[in-house]
């Protein structure tokens, strides 16, 4: 199985990015929304994508909004916002989005395990 890492801090993308690879999934990562919508071109395989919220160029709800419209024509990667972002405002604005669970920073793999079985898709954990 394939996640996409969407984070403009690389020390996050690289803790996700490792944490995923233990739980059996192939990770590529983007350091922003546009970024992130090029790596859905180049990979419509992806199964997963770890998404934070606030970033530069284009920030995770725009990002989450675009891809979201463009899966007519194709598969529906499940996608977990990752954030800071944790007001319940912001939390449901997402998930109306199209977002299927939600991680509140900082995470840990047993965190990132739980939520992937919620939302269907099988780890090592």
């Amino acid at each position: 199985m394939k996640a996409l890492i969407v984070d403009d801090a690389k020390v996050v993308r690289v803790a996700l990015g490792r944490i995923m690879n233990q739980l059996g999934f192939e990770s590529i990562d983007a350091a922003d929304g546009q970024q992130a919508l090029d790596q859905m071109e180049a990979h419509p395989d992806v199964d997963v994508v770890m998404l934070d919220w606030n970033m530069p160029v284009m920030n995770g709800y725009d990002f989450l909004v675009a891809m979201r419209g463009m899966e007519q024509h194709g598969s529906s990667p499940k996608v977990v916002m990752v954030t800071t972002e944790t007001g319940m405002p912001s939390m449901l604005k997402a998930l109306a989005a199209g977002a299927d669970e939600y991680i509140m920073k900082p995470f840990d793999k047993e965190m990132v395990a739980g939520k992937l079985e919620i939302v269907g898709l099988e780890c090592n954990a």
